[in-house]
């Protein structure tokens, strides 16, 4: 009899350890997924925010969880990402920088686990009041960054109504850890995506400057091929491409001799020949800019025409890259309605009637007619 009952009591420790492992298991391919992620996804740190606030609360088996950020002008809690409990009808609150147990846990930088919130003085009752959602208990961990608290992730109420333990405050930890991780590196992408934008936007100017007829005309070429790229809803990388491309799409005139440039008349054929050239100096330019490479081609192609008669490769139609199809249009546009030397500018209606009229030979009709009834819808409101 002893044996048997030993025996069982065996099989039983077994049964536990298995389950203890396979949770572990599970929480560890959690944790692996929310890592690659922030590798993969370093330009998207809402998509990895949201995640990382889901897996706490499916991991824990939670009724909802919260990820509140320092304001560094307030010192406040703000509710940055919420799962359940309050949805995003608490996005924005904001907590008294030592206000509730969150504002404790940022102010002393320390995790806290509280299992009978009506026992804590230090619970913020007022945001349960103003969601509906009723805390029981809570667990509360810091984000460090650079040595300093940024935020807390919580985690309230256990499904089953167990406590919070030691085990889920280890896990919240490292949810913490890669909640941290992302958004630090997503302020550093994007003081370096600034960074590159402002030198970018910087040696457009520069280019601008060497001809006082363009002036300006990056900075609009830029905002029309945006307005177009939009309205096709290309997804952000696509949208980065065309932007990068519109910038800098005259780069090659540093390349091109100020008295063509700035000559007060028309080019002669031997002129009009150096000017040609421009967009192969631009896309040389710009070759082996890894963070260029999809807006290279638009680079070059931004003057090759529908027909196929443009330059430098009298490529047509849909062989043209989509980026340069719209960057012929928007450039097109504000070629003509701006003073040039040569020519007044033409008012907007008949710069619009032109590129209408050399839509499917210049240009793309479906670009051209995109951007005019855009034009056309911008006018109408103002």
């Amino acid at each position: 009899m002893h044996t048997v009952e030993s025996k069982s009591t065996t099989v039983t420790e077994l049964r536990c350890l298995l389950q203890q492992a396979q949770t572990r298991i599970s929480e560890l391919a959690t944790l692996q997924e929310i890592t690659l992620s922030l590798g993969q996804h370093i330009d998207n740190v809402t998509l990895v925010l949201r995640r990382i606030i889901e897996a706490a609360a499916e991991t824990l088996q939670a009724e909802a969880s919260a990820l509140l950020l320092v304001d560094e002008e307030t010192g406040e809690l703000v509710f940055d990402r919420v799962h359940k409990g309050g949805g995003n009808d608490l996005r924005q609150h904001r907590l008294a920088p030592s206000e509730g147990i969150a504002g404790w846990v940022a102010t002393h930088g320390e995790p806290l686990i509280v299992n009978d919130v009506a026992q804590e003085t230090r619970f913020a009752s007022r945001i349960d009041d103003e969601t509906g959602f009723h805390t029981r208990s809570i667990l509360c961990a810091p984000l460090w960054a650079r040595g300093r608290v940024i935020g807390v992730l919580e985690v309230l109420n256990r499904r089953d109504g167990q406590p919070f333990d030691e085990d889920n405050l280890r896990l919240t930890q490292a949810f913490c850890a890669s909640a941290a991780i992302a958004l630090d590196n997503a302020r550093l992408y994007r003081a370096v995506y600034q960074g590159g934008l402002d030198t970018m936007k910087a040696l457009a100017a520069a280019i601008d400057a060497k001809d006082p007829y363009t002036r300006g005309h990056s900075d609009r070429v830029t905002r029309y091929s945006l307005q177009i790229a939009h309205h096709l809803e290309l997804d952000t990388r696509d949208l980065d491409t065309v932007m990068y491309a519109a910038i800098l799409h005259d780069v090659g005139k540093i390349g091109i001799d100020e008295q063509i440039l700035r000559k007060p008349g028309l080019l002669t054929p031997a002129e009009q020949a150096i000017m040609a050239h421009h967009p192969v100096i631009g896309a040389t330019i710009v070759e082996g800019v890894s963070f260029l490479r999809e807006s290279q081609p638009c680079i070059r192609h931004h003057h090759e025409w529908y027909d196929g008669r443009g330059y430098p490769d009298q490529l047509c139609g849909k062989a043209i890259p989509l980026g340069a199809r719209i960057i012929t249009v928007a450039d097109a546009f504000d070629a003509m309605s701006t003073d040039r030397p040569y020519r007044a500018a033409l008012p907007p209606a008949q710069a619009m009637t032109e590129l209408e009229h050399c839509a499917g030979q210049t240009f793309d009709p479906a670009i051209v007619d995109i951007f005019v009834k855009q034009v056309h819808e911008a006018r109408a409101e103002t």
